[in-house]
């Protein structure tokens, strides 16, 4: 691709400006609908029970995001306020606007952590299973896969498993933010449930690579989820034909997630790529879902935001991910020939401001 504006954009800012598939469209037109709120929603129900049996757990619950998904996770296990432990970079902690600390009067307690992964000892030592003179009970333990703000990184299956049973141990419950949960199955080659079978309670989003206009889902146990409709009401997501979008939600999972593998192999061709022009241009660790961050620096000529704007005129969408980096997320409306026009466009504005580059030493 050439410089200069473009109709057509290759939009990398998110997977969740993918639209809704013809099978969603028809689904939601064709939808049997009642009143969620009252006496339910017959499509809801059956996105529901299909969402439950996917991730093995008892019972599942349409949310608006899974944002509101998180919160009201949150909200259950809180009871009356604890501490939630959770690594620095979560989401939960970073992107949520506070709604855990603010609504569910969870204190964080952020662990550090690698790629996402909590050190396992500094962890231990924040669990506490009641009070004590100085403190609140661990009112539950949060990860997350994939990891946002790590680049999509995706925490190991024997990870995931010895932060559980460190919780267990502990009795506190384990909650996963999974919003690209199947990105990451298809990273690590395994059923979902496998990444399931390690936490107490989930949320998964329908609206990012799965391609349904809106909603996500949270999955746990019988009586938690019971616990969570109130919730839910009380956080105003409360729906009322909320069919049509479940229907699109239940065409997402049963048709587009063994294609998601397909994102994950594009963004790693789009890392590898990345790395020839100049390994210090991405992550060390290459991408296994579908996020690649692109390493910038904070140069005011060549900041993020300047990259945002330059790619912008290749017809390339890109955004800014804290003062220094460059998040690019793959979907389904992303080809390998998009992937090679970026990995071009991005080639010719390195050089284009490394040329522009004061040298050390001139004023």
């Amino acid at each position: 691709m050439t410089s200069g504006n473009t109709e057509r954009f290759v939009d990398l800012r998110s997977d969740t400006v993918t639209r809704p598939t013809a099978l969603m469209w028809e689904a939601m037109q064709t939808a049997s609908l009642g009143d969620d709120t009252l006496e339910g929603d017959p499509t809801v129900r059956a996105l529901e029970h299909l969402a439950a049996v996917v991730t093995g757990k008892e019972e599942a619950m349409f949310v608006v995001s899974g944002t509101m998904g998180n919160l009201i996770a949150s909200l259950c296990h809180a009871t009356r306020g604890g501490e939630a432990v959770l690594d620095a970079q979560a989401h939960m902690a970073k992107s949520e606007a506070g709604g855990m600390s603010r609504l569910a009067h969870l204190y964080p307690v952020l662990i550090g952590s690698v790629h996402g992964e909590m050190d396992l000892d500094q962890l231990a030592g924040a669990l506490r299973p009641g009070f004590s003179r100085y403190g609140q009970p661990t009112a539950m333990v949060a990860v997350e896969s994939t990891h946002n703000h790590s680049g999509g990184y995706v925490p190991s299956l024997s990870y995931l498993a010895d932060v559980h049973a460190l919780a267990s141990r502990a009795g506190v419950p384990v909650h996963m933010d999974g919003a690209r949960v199947f990105n990451a199955a298809a990273a690590l080659g395994v059923d979902v449930a496998q990444i399931t079978a390690h936490c107490d309670s989930l949320t998964f989003c329908l609206s990012k690579g799965l391609s349904a206009p809106m909603g996500a889902m949270l999955v746990g146990s019988h009586a938690m989820i019971e616990q969570a409709r109130t919730f839910r009401r009380m956080t105003g997501g409360g729906l009322r034909q909320a069919g049509i979008m479940a229907a699109a939600g239940k065409v997402a999972m049963e048709t587009m997630v063994a294609r998601l593998a397909d994102d994950n192999a594009r963004a790693q061709r789009l890392w590898d790529g990345l790395a020839q022009i100049d390994p210090q241009l991405v992550d060390a660790v290459p991408s296994t879902s579908n996020i690649v961050r692109l390493r910038v620096g904070e140069q005011r000529e060549a900041n993020p935001r300047a990259w945002e704007a330059a790619l912008a005129e290749y017809g390339i969408l890109a955004r800014a991910s804290g003062t220094s980096m460059l998040r690019l997320v793959t979907h389904r409306h992303i080809g390998d020939e998009d992937i090679d026009e970026t990995i071009a466009a991005i080639a010719s504005i390195r050089d284009t401001f490394a040329s522009r580059a004061t040298p050390l030493g001139v004023a």
